[in-house]
């Protein structure tokens, strides 16, 4: 009995070390879309944000520039989209794969200097009391501060969009734009603000990957977490408590994937054996995403789950009054 509840201790510590990356991407998706705004270059802004924490903290010795310099690389890489998006009121399905392709390309160009090259990272910073808590300690209170900023940055974030005039502004400029304006609100500015927002936020997810939990740069690092987020949004039906017990969920997936596949498979049969491989297993919460994002495209399905209704509708004063 002491195993299992050591077992289950591990794996949940580890859930929450792993999903704190995808919900601070996800916590910025969050912000955006609620804004209207449809922004699928979340991938693209984790990997810009974790180098540019790397280059950062490396050039000074301090993760906390690092994670600075990771936020403002999301905020302008998430620039452009906005520009594309709000101002050129282009195609934002388009623009935000192009943001993926071009935030992994410029990473894997620019970063490969940084290949494997040690870098400072945020410490394990157990808190004091808490952390003796039996059971609860463990899991929840011996981790990294990013960890700790996640914690506060959630309830945070729901009372911001829930219970406050500005949070009110954003759900009225994503639900009915034209409305919103009527009564003064200034759409652009409040899209373009959020669409920053959500960058940077997905720019400190990417910082959290490559200064705290996998410390150190490689190519592609995100590995789809970024694709992760995007379908936790949907999961989450726009709910910043929902969208963190799915990251975490997610993250304590990851370490019963890594757990099952030292299992002997010697002796099963074939279709066990086939169910158990590292890659059937690590392919699951990605087909898992593919899924939910097929069954929430269908309009019915976005607006019974939550969806702002004016999402990935681009607006103009113009051909509203019109």
């Amino acid at each position: 009995m002491a195993d299992f509840s050591f077992l289950v201790i591990i794996v949940l510590s580890a859930g929450i070390a792993a999903g704190t990356p995808i919900l601070y991407a996800a916590l910025g998706e969050i912000f955006t879309e609620r804004s209207g705004i449809l922004n699928l270059g979340v991938e693209g802004m984790m990997l810009i944000g974790a180098l540019a924490g790397i280059v950062a903290s490396l050039a000074t010795d301090s993760v906390w520039i690092g994670a600075l310099a990771a936020m403002a690389a999301g905020g302008l890489l998430s620039l452009i989209h906005a520009f594309i998006s709000i101002t050129l009121r282009g195609d934002q399905v388009v623009s935000g794969l192009a943001l993926t392709i071009f935030g992994a390309g410029l990473s894997a160009f620019l970063g490969f200097p940084y290949v494997n090259v040690p870098a400072p990272k945020f410490a394990t910073l157990p808190v004091p009391l808490l952390e003796r808590i039996p059971i609860i300690g463990p899991i929840f209170f011996q981790h990294d501060v990013t960890v700790y900023v996640a914690f506060m940055l959630l309830p945070a974030a729901w009372f911001w969009i829930n219970r406050t005039r500005p949070g009110l502004h954003l759900r009225a400029v994503g639900e009915n734009p034209a409305a919103a304006d009527a009564l003064g609100v200034n759409v652009v500015l409040t899209r373009y603000t959020y669409t920053v927002v959500g960058g940077a936020l997905c720019g400190l997810g990417g910082a959290a990957l490559s200064l705290a939990y996998t410390p150190g740069w490689i190519e592609n690092m995100t590995t789809g977490w970024g694709w992760i987020a995007v379908g936790l949004v949907i999961f989450a039906a726009w709910n910043p408590w929902r969208a963190a017990f799915g990251a975490y969920l997610f993250g304590a997936i990851s370490r019963v994937v890594f757990d099952v596949q030292m299992l002997p498979t010697a002796g099963l049969p074939q279709i066990m054996k086939i169910l158990l491989s590292p890659e059937f297993l690590r392919m699951m919460p990605y087909a898992a995403v593919i899924v939910i994002l097929i069954f929430a495209s269908r309009e019915a399905v976005r607006q019974r789950v939550g969806a702002p209704a004016a999402l990935g509708q681009p607006y103009t004063r113009e051909e509203a009054e019109a």
